[in-house]
């Protein structure tokens, strides 16, 4: 199996320095989403039990999102209802770390057949990320055993490895299966959020980087997770909001915080995620540069309430290799105190990406 190194350097200290990245951006998100109890009616839909402990992509139970099912995906915001709809591309999604419970800490990998967290991840992250592709896309969202969230801050390096090569295998066998049974030549968004975005990295650096699959791609939303500058050398950063074949990726925080993992971070060479070495999009102006964009470009936000669009929440301001945004507005916002905004990377800027999306395709497509 081949080591979560690889692709990023031959020794062990990038793992070292993914895991205290991942431990400092995951940490708000891991107190909303650890509490699984709403999710719980949904649990008796997910019953189904793999033979192997293994997933099988033939079998659609082991697809979040397929569009050869109704699944949470498939929802649309109300105020958004009456949008005409196609199905010009593919969006294959890789969904954020929900394995985060503690009792659980001890447990590598979550099993892929749990009906709880797999309720979990449908009722979360498929729902309110993943649907923000079906306008236009054809939405496919592989279950994969996930890696614990312990993983990314365990002492155990070797165990902490196995974990990530684990689910990047489950990624790869899916992808593989996607693209020989459903893909038949069809425009192709990558787009993945934390654990899923650092996975997805790597599936492109597999497939597209300098590969023939790479003319297919129409773009690469890598959220919630860095670029490092070194990383890909033919994949490049979207420099405008229709540039098509190319990387997108932010990590939200509130103006003027750091972050202890580059505030104390090591400013070596050797670490991919120093300050100065990531690169970072604006999805206010789909660029790159420092300008900081208005609120009133913030087109929605949908938060906890899918049906409820928030226009003009917040503004969007590319530094210190991050996205900085003023304190969002929205009902009940002051009671709001985190500064991580890691869990509504994608959610905060929902309707720009939407908009995205499309105009993306149809450059594609012209």
């Amino acid at each position: 199996m081949p080591n979560i190194l690889v692709n990023y350097a031959k020794n062990r200290r990038l793992l070292l320095q993914m895991q205290k990245q991942l431990f400092y951006i995951i940490a708000a998100s891991t107190i909303i989403i650890s509490c699984a109890n709403k999710y719980q009616p949904y649990a008796a839909n997910y019953n189904f039990k793999s033979e192997t402990g293994k997933p099988a992509y033939q079998n659609l139970d082991y697809w979040a999102a397929h569009p050869w099912k109704w699944d949470p995906s498939d929802s649309i915001p109300e105020p958004l209802r009456t949008e005409p709809r196609d199905t010009l591309a593919d969006v294959f999604f890789l969904y954020p770390t929900t394995f985060t419970s503690k009792k659980d800490a001890d447990q590598l990998n979550a099993f892929i057949d749990d009906k709880n967290l797999n309720a979990k991840t449908d009722y979360s992250t498929i729902l309110f990320q993943a649907s923000v592709f079906n306008q236009h896309c054809r939405v496919f969202a592989p279950r994969y055993r996930q890696a614990h969230i312990s993983n990314f801050y365990s002492k155990d390096k070797s165990k902490a490895t196995d974990a990530f090569d684990l689910a990047y295998l489950d990624l790869k066998t899916a992808f593989e299966f996607y693209m020989k049974n459903w893909n038949n030549g069809r425009p192709i968004i990558i787009a993945g959020h934390s654990q899923g975005a650092f996975l997805a990295e790597r599936l492109l650096k597999e497939y597209f980087e300098g590969k023939e699959l790479k003319k297919q791609l129409v773009a690469a939303y890598v959220i919630g997770w860095p670029v490092p500058k070194e990383y890909f050398t033919t994949l490049k950063m979207c420099e405008d909001a229709a540039e098509t074949g190319c990387l997108i990726s932010w990590r939200t925080y509130r103006t003027d915080y750091i972050p202890s993992y580059i505030k104390n971070g090591s400013t070596s060479p050797d670490n991919l995620f120093r300050q100065g070495n990531s690169y970072v999009t604006n999805p206010l102006s789909w660029k790159t540069d420092s300008e900081n964009i208005s609120k009133e470009w913030n087109k929605g936000s949908v938060l906890t309430k899918f049906n409820k669009i928030y226009k003009h929440t917040t503004n969007a301001k590319v530094e210190n290799d991050l996205l900085y945004v003023n304190k969002p507005k929205f009902p009940w916002s002051f009671l709001y105190f985190t500064k991580n905004y890691h869990i509504a990377d994608i959610n905060l800027f929902y309707i720009n990406i939407k908009e995205n999306v499309e105009q993306r395709i149809k450059s594609f497509l012209q």
